[in-house]
């Protein structure tokens, strides 16, 4: 199977296939030795290599983010054989919401409105479990408006800030 995938604003191929119950996969091309287990629901175990992650997948309004360890990604996934997946520039048009993906508190604010964002550049900060998660925009544009200060707390799903 054949995928477009966009992780954090950076496009790849995926290819996948399996055989004899072992997976194959090629990264732009490039064949990755990979093991996959449905640890539970939404959660992945992996082995690339000698090097072991736990992927969670969590759906957030209509964009899909995985969780490698501590760390977020906003990611896209597009069969492009299918008709369902949507053009790159159809979801470049219009207002873009940048959501709270989990209840905490805005630590930091790191760009301002009508400052230039690139996609998947960093907007604001958000403290969740004592840890610290860059909330990043799904899109190159302009920070239109800036919905909460530092120090407020969020729920998930709250919007932080809009960019066209």
């Amino acid at each position: 199977m054949l995928y477009d995938v966009t992780i954090d604003g950076k496009n790849y191929r995926l290819d996948l296939s399996r055989a004899d119950g072992r997976w194959s996969c090629r990264l732009d091309g490039r064949a990755v030795e990979v093991e996959a287990i449905l640890a539970r629901p939404d959660v992945l175990s992996l082995r690339i290599g000698n090097l072991a992650y736990e992927v969670k997948s969590e759906r957030v309004a209509n964009d899909l983010h995985l969780w490698v360890g501590s760390t977020r990604f906003a990611v896209e996934v597009r069969d492009p054989r299918s008709l369902r997946g949507r053009s790159r520039a159809a979801d470049d048009k219009g207002p873009k919401k940048i959501i709270a993906p989990m209840p905490g508190k805005v630590v930091r604010l790191l760009l301002r409105e009508g400052d230039s964002v690139e996609a998947g550049a960093g907007v604001a900060v958000v403290e969740a479990m004592k840890m610290q998660n860059e909330i990043k925009s799904p899109k190159k544009g302009t920070v239109q408006k800036i919905l909460v200060s530092e120090g407020t707390p969020v729920n998930a799903g709250d919007v932080l800030a809009i960019v066209e």
